[in-house]
């Protein structure tokens, strides 16, 4: 879980910033306030992992902030203005969001300090399936990023960049490689059979020679694949 600290003069950005992190699953909001000294002595007493930093504001400016806290936690920047950029990352902060600012933005740039975080941390998970308490996963698609329960997932194809996502109920198409994919979901519950195709043990209603069924769909099980998936299967004592 990644605590963070929103400081911004504008109540509305606070707002929005607040609403963001309060949509994504391993943030966990500690405090949002409009002044800079008050975002000081929470970042100096509390245990702050992440700031969402405005640059402009009236007491102290976000790059006087940024000096004064030290490196002491991961800070990303937010301003209607792109010119602070540079002095952002001269300063070496994790990200610069400009405003306004959009979700599928916003949430990239907390997935890059999550990722941060974890290497750093030996305790932190590898994936981020492990922080959203292996439950779901979030996929980025055309127009939105979307929210996907693990225990819908039939089975998953690749079709060249692209990847689709077959549940109970639709087909899900995200721009992203399998092998990311792959390594997204916990390997417990899902197995990689084919180049082409992951799929859902649990979800598995029966295997025939080197063919696994699932609902109506037939999926090949791949020669670099059959000796693991045969072992993951025999473990499972089905």
């Amino acid at each position: 879980m990644i605590r963070c600290l929103v400081v911004d003069d504008e109540p509305l950005a606070l707002d929005i910033l607040t609403d963001y992190i309060d949509k994504v699953p391993f943030l966990k909001l500690v405090a949002a306030t409009t002044s800079a000294f008050e975002a000081l002595a929470i970042a100096q007493k509390d245990e702050i992992d992440l700031i969402f930093l405005d640059v402009q504001m009236p007491e102290l400016t976000g790059i006087q902030f940024l000096k004064i806290l030290n490196g002491k936690c991961n800070v990303i920047l937010t301003t209607a203005y792109s010119q602070y950029a540079l002095d952002g990352y001269e300063l070496d902060v994790a990200d610069y969001l400009l405003k306004p600012i959009a979700f599928d933005r916003f949430y990239k740039s907390v997935l890059k300090v999550q990722n941060t975080l974890q290497q750093v941390s030996p305790q932190a998970p590898v994936k981020i399936i492990d922080n959203t308490i292996n439950s779901f996963i979030f996929v980025k698609t055309e127009h939105r990023i979307q929210k996907i329960y693990l225990d819908d997932i039939l089975y998953i194809e690749g079709l060249k960049d692209y990847i689709s996502i077959f549940t109970k109920t639709e087909r899900v198409i995200t721009l992203q490689p399998m092998k990311k994919m792959e390594e997204s979901l916990p390997a417990g519950r899902f197995i990689r059979v084919h180049k082409s195709y992951i799929v859902s043990i649990d979800k598995i209603e029966s295997i025939e020679r080197s063919r696994i069924q699932i609902c109506d769909k037939i999926i090949p099980i791949g020669d670099t694949y059959r000796d693991n998936f045969f072992k993951v299967i025999e473990d499972k004592n089905i």
